[in-house]
């Protein structure tokens, strides 16, 4: 070899290092030199001397970490190629640099101890155990030189426990062979882990307290967390045995290290490993040794000396683990109580309670929220809820509640020392928001169990609560110059006042008991006197504070059944209510309404609709006070926005319900829908609703934009299409038959029964609702085409953009964090524009409602309309073209859906193929050309492509809202074609989003899917049958694993089979079969649809193959197939005669041949393939000999068993 070329390359090599870390380099020569260093790694013949070159002991870092990386690359490409001699020359070498190659312990970088295990790990991975037998003696041999090589075996057995059982990184064989021996040789393992760790520690606590000897403690220190940290990399799968053995010698010794400040969080991991262990409870029980008195001691020593050291980041890091040790050790106890009799609750129950109690009550919110879940096991434990020690701890659970349920603690503040936790815990107000209520939806669940315990003690503290809180005075909080600081507008609550935290956790902590009350508790051990004294006490309670005002109305809502044992109390009620319902903070001034303001009237109008739909009974005596106190607040026009008139409509709509007779309730809806109905029917209505120039001038749209504080003129016009749209859905939504059959015969809502036998109701509402349609689709149809371009072309600036998306929903749909809280002092809209937004988005919603809910509502009435097809197509499915994907979104899930799931049979070819069939083939059409464009996207724009604003933002919108219409189609065809059993049982769960995650990796046999009757009558259409199998399987080659795996699981093949039996055109099967495949290439990265697809492909090929040998070319295509294992499949599939196969070892042979299209996750596309082969088989079967071959063995004949 020579050593002036090795010496050569070595200086080209550091100089192309130096270029590449150095910051102050260009790109271009960054890049030439990375180029040069990778060639050299593929290319060069001497690597290794080179890179050892490169590694020795007298170069810097940088340049030492890259000669071991150029060794790590020669064992991971080149191992396979080397000769036996090289093998070994190179394994000696690196034993040489673990002895020798390293700076000490404490100078060396750990990046050079990684990359130094790693190339052992990969040496082994390739050689061992059938050719390193001594393996482990060497690693043995190696850790006595030194603390330094005693590290590096920690690192070594670490990483090769992480390659071979936690990533599982090489081939079944390899991995299984030394997942065995390891196995075999894991009490020899871990003898040696706990003897290095033992010998460490007892050197470190040695050596510590002497200055003199720093060096060597923290030498011994830092093997001490090696070994610390292998540990915790096996503990998680050896067996239990090995944990627990000698007397569960390891657990003592991880206790007793969780004193050690060094070393006690790597001590806590490892405890917490084994005690959140799966696996069989049998060999669970001896980890009950750590609710012992010792190891008790231990921990809550630990915990207390942390927690008294002040906030430091490995203190608080050290609790939040010990947390989970204790709250691991809980889950524990809950599943192996009551295995068997002879685990008992342990003795110190009480003890463990006790600490547990004290990180509950612990300023961090993280380590509050982290006992909630094993507080709630704990709670509704069969045997453990009994326990005295567990009832006796109930009212300190309790206080502790109400102390947490404050919100308290935002990392912007410093009112509470939660505040300065939660700086450590989260990034941003918004984070620390969201998770504080996640972690309150969770405690209430909590509180649901500990009142079905003690409810006595529940209700007793929540009305002390509430007691203090009504006599307790308002404090709003320090006047800052940033209102959401302190004290709101004009002297009321912001969302932080401490008025307001304790108010709402407060409602929250009685309604939580209350609600559970009522339902676990019998009747007469109710305190009824108590709750209604309660009641009258809210009911007294006056406030002016919007804030406190909506948790005063919570409160009444909460405390509401108590009036069922005191009905008298109902008209007191209802005050309080209404004069919710017109509450002002500023008398009748004419400014915009604040939010606090609008939320306290939705919450009195949200109240009253409540307890008349939930207690219907109670309040039908009183249903005339009720109607003249609407009617009196309805007839002054301002007095109400149009939803809160709507809502105290749909109240007595409710009530109504209660008459159960049809004519006297259809006389009332007459009269209550009278101004509706004048209005909406007036000429000028119908003129603007059918004329789109006047529409538009109408509602003020072609007006130039005003200040939002100056009159609105267009204002009222816009207020009178809202009221009456909210009337119409209103009555529809809440009108309905009685639910007893009995009782509707008697009231006159039953007409007959269908032909099947089911009975036809009809809904006293009818007559004015569809008095009222054509107009509704006037407008439908006025709406839809506002969205042309020359439409939108007539409206004023701003308003050109009135029907865009509104900001807020751009933000929900691209999963943006949410504004801390809406802050509640300011108006609800801030601009004209804005107003005028929703305006036109709530309408738009508000019609398509209406038309979904004509059909369950109406039922036959509705379906029976003359030319109702035509109508339809006619207005709410005109202009599709030019109306945005989030409007056609709400238009298929809250319209067509519903129209067509309860249209009855008989309508089925009058009215529903008639739209669906258009409607199918436009959507397929639509979404084809989209997911082109979004496919296209990566390859059309270059990197110079002019800047728009924020055009990725704007991309991400579109692309997923893409995805959300292609979910809501793909939602629509399966609830039409596949019965609702299988749909429901093979479903994936709906969510937009990111999804992977929750996708069934198991695939659903879509075989068992069969088609509904209205799929059956409508792939007889051989338009829709065709729209249908071509958007079913264009699916599977957009860019959407939801609608991919649904279409997979639920609808291909059903469609599929539907038509087999008629005469299917070759160029259709092939188009099919091309989709299947295209789908694994674009999906095949997702377990979840690879399995289902895989299986579909499956399916077709082995049916249509028969029938189609265009089917056949297909497969030939296939990049990488093997012609003849083909040819194999074929002939056994082909003929018939030969004995088939069993179905799984089929399907495993066609996966094989189609593995070429099958896609890969982008990290996986370009990564140089590491090839590791497999060794002689270490533990071989002995092959079962066939009885003939007994018989026939050398020992000649039958006669030689027998013989002595």
């Amino acid at each position: 070899m020579d050593m002036e070329q090795v010496n050569a390359l070595c200086e080209e090599l550091v100089k192309a290092v130096t270029v590449m870390m150095d910051p102050s380099s260009t790109q271009r020569y960054r890049l030439e030199a990375l180029k040069f260093c990778e060639e050299f790694k593929e290319k060069c013949p001497i690597c290794v001397p080179c890179g050892l070159r490169l590694a020795e002991i007298t170069q810097i870092a940088i340049v030492r970490h890259f000669g071991l990386q150029i060794l790590e690359h020669v064992v991971k490409f080149r191992w396979n190629s080397m000769s036996r001699l090289e093998k070994v020359y190179l394994k000696n070498s690196v034993m040489e640099l673990l002895v020798n190659g390293t700076l000490s312990i404490l100078e060396e970088e750990n990046h050079i101890k990684d990359v130094l295990s790693r190339i052992m790990v990969e040496m082994i991975k390739r050689e061992w155990p059938q050719h390193w037998p001594d393996l482990l003696l060497e690693l043995d041999t190696l850790s006595r030189q030194g603390e330094t090589q005693r590290e590096l075996v920690m690192f070594i057995l670490l990483r090769l426990a992480e390659d071979v059982v936690t990533f599982q990184t090489l081939p079944t064989q390899r991995r299984r062979d030394i997942q065995q021996t390891l196995t075999q040789n894991m009490e020899r393992i871990f003898s040696f882990l706990l003897s290095t760790l033992q010998e460490n520690v007892n050197k470190y606590q040695q050596m510590k307290a002497d200055a003199s000897r720093e060096a060597e403690a923290k030498a011994n220190c830092r093997v001490s967390t090696a070994t610390l940290n292998t540990l915790a990399g096996y503990i998680d799968w050896v067996s239990l045995n090995h944990i627990v053995a000698e007397n569960c010698k390891l657990l003592e010794t991880l206790c007793l290290l969780l004193n050690e400040e060094e070393l006690q969080l790597g001590a806590a991991e490892c405890l917490l490993i084994a005690v959140s262990r799966k696996g069989k409870l049998e060999d669970r029980k001896p980890l009950m040794i750590l609710f012992g008195d010792v190891a008790m001691h231990y921990i809550l020593s630990a915990a207390q000396t942390a927690d008294g050291g002040g906030l430091e980041e490995k203190h608080y890091l050290f609790l939040k683990r010990l947390c989970q040790v204790l709250c691991a050790l809980g889950n524990l106890l809950c599943a192996l109580l009551g295995l068997d009799a002879n685990i008992q609750t342990p003795v110190n129950f009480g003890k463990y309670l006790e600490s547990f109690l004290a990180f509950t009550t612990h300023p961090s919110q993280f380590l509050r929220s982290s006992t909630h879940m094993t507080w709630g096991a704990l709670f509704r434990h069969e045997i453990l809820s009994r326990d005295p020690s567990l009832l006796a701890i109930i009212p300190k659970y309790l206080r502790a509640s109400m102390t947490n349920l404050v919100k308290m603690g935002f990392p912007s503040k410093t009112d509470s020392p939660s505040c300065e936790y939660s700086r450590f815990d989260f990034d941003s107000d918004e984070d620390f928001n969201a998770f504080f209520n996640a972690s309150r939806a969770q405690q209430g669940e909590v509180l649901r169990w500990v009142c079905r315990l003690d409810t006595k003690t529940s209700f007793q503290m929540a009305a002390e609560w509430l007691k203090y809180q009504l006599s307790a005075p308002i404090d709003t909080g320090p006047v800052n110059s940033c209102s959401t600081a302190g004290a709101g507008e004009g002297g009321y609550c912001s969302i932080f006042s401490s008025s307001f935290v304790q108010w709402e956790a407060m409602t929250f902590f009685l309604e939580s008991v209350i609600n559970h009350m009522f339902r676990t508790i019998d009747k007469e051990e109710v305190p009824v006197s108590d709750g209604i004294e309660l009641l009258q006490m809210v009911l007294n309670f006056e406030m002016k504070d919007p804030l406190i005002l909506s948790c005063v109305l919570t409160n009444v809502s909460a405390l509401f059944p108590f009036v069922t044992y005191k009905p008298e109390l109902l008209p007191h009620v209802f005050s309080k209510l209404f004069s919710s319902v017109t509450f002002e903070t500023v008398g009748e001034s004419k400014a915009p309404r604040t939010r606090a303001v609008r939320n306290v009237r939705r919450h009195a109008c949200s109240s009253i609709n409540k307890m008349c739909r939930d207690y219907p009974d109670l309040v039908l005596p009183n249903f005339d006070m009720l109607y003249s106190h609407v009617k009196q607040l309805l007839s002054n026009e301002l007095l109400l926005t149009q939803m809160e008139k709507s809502a105290l409509m749909e109240a007595l709509v409710l009530i109504s319900n209660q008459f159960k007779n049809y004519e006297r309730q259809k006389l009332f809806l007459e009269e209550l829908m009278a101004p509706v109905v004048n209005i909406w029917l007036s000429e000028e209505m119908c003129r603007v609703l059918t004329d789109i120039d006047a529409f538009i001038a109408y509602v003020g749209a072609d007006v130039k934009a005003c200040d939002p504080a100056v009159e609105d003129p267009c204002g009222a016009n816009r207020a009178r299409i809202t009221f009456c749209v909210h009337g119409i859905l209103g009555v529809l939504r809440r009108t309905s038959w009685p639910s007893d059959l009995e009782e509707a015969r008697a009231g006159g809502f039953l007409v007959g029964y269908t032909p099947s036998g089911n009975p036809i109701f009809r809904n006293p509402c009818t007559e004015q609702i569809l008095r009222l349609l054509d107009n509704l689709l006037a407008l439908v149809r006025t709406h839809n085409t506002l969205y042309t371009p020359e439409m939108l072309a007539k409206m004023a600036e701003p308003f050109t953009k009135v029907l865009d998306i509104l900001e807020s929903e751009k933000t929900a749909i691209l999963g943006l964090p949410q504004p801390l809280l809406e802050v509640n002092e300011h108006p609800v809209y801030k601009s004209t524009l804005e107003r005028m937004q929703r305006f036109f988005g709530i309408l738009y919603e508000n019609c398509y409602h209406i038309l979904g809910k004509a059909g369950p509502s109406m039922q036959q009435d509705f379906y029976t309309v003359e030319d109702l097809a035509t109508q339809l197509l006619g207005s709410a499915f005109v202009n599709l073209n030019n109306i945005p994907d989030f409007r056609l979104k709400s238009m298929l899930r809250v319209f067509v859906k519903p129209l067509v799931l309860f249209c009855p049979p008989e309508q089925y070819e009058t009215l529903i193929a008639p739209i669906l069939g258009p409607l199918f083939t436009y959507f397929h059409m639509r979404l084809s050309q989209k997911w082109h464009i979004i496919n296209q996207r990566s390859v059309l724009c270059g990197e110079d492509e002019i800047a728009e604003d924020n055009p990725e933002s704007q991309e991400m919108l579109e692309e997923q809202l893409v995805r959300m219409l292609t979910r809501e189609v793909m939602d629509l065809i399966t609830a039409c074609c596949v019965s609702k059993k299988t749909a429901e049982h093979s479903a994936a769960p709906t969510v937009d989003g990111d999804d992977e995650e929750m996708m069934a990796t198991e695939v659903t046999p879509s075989s068992v899917a069969e088609l509904t009757d209205l799929g059956k009558c409508l792939m007889k259409h051989e338009d829709i049958c065709t729209a249908l199998l071509i958007t079913a399987f264009s699916s599977l080659t957009w860019k959407d694993t939801l609608s991919c795996q649904r279409a997979t699981t639920q609808l291909c093949w059903p469609l599929l089979k539907q038509v087999m039996s008629g005469t299917l055109l070759a160029d259709a099967v092939t188009w099919l079969f091309t989709s299947v495949l295209k789908g694994l290439q674009m999906h095949g990265q997702h377990d979840g649809c690879m399995a289902s697809l895989v299986h579909l492909a499956f399916q077709i090929y082995e049916t249509l193959r028969p029938r189609y040998l265009e089917i056949r070319a297909v497969m030939e295509q296939i990049p990488e197939i093997h012609k003849e294992s083909l040819d194999q499949f074929d002939c056994k599939l082909l003929n018939p005669s030969l004995q088939k196969t069993a179905d799984k070892r089929r399907k495993d042979h066609f996966k094989r041949l189609i593995a070429g299209c099958i896609g890969k996750p982008l990290g996986e596309q370009f990564r140089k393939e590491v090839h590791i082969k497999n060794l002689p088989m270490l533990f071989k079967k002995p092959k079962p000999m066939l009885e003939t071959e007994v018989l026939d063995n050398e020992g000649g004949g039958l006669a030689t068993l027998f013989e002595p």
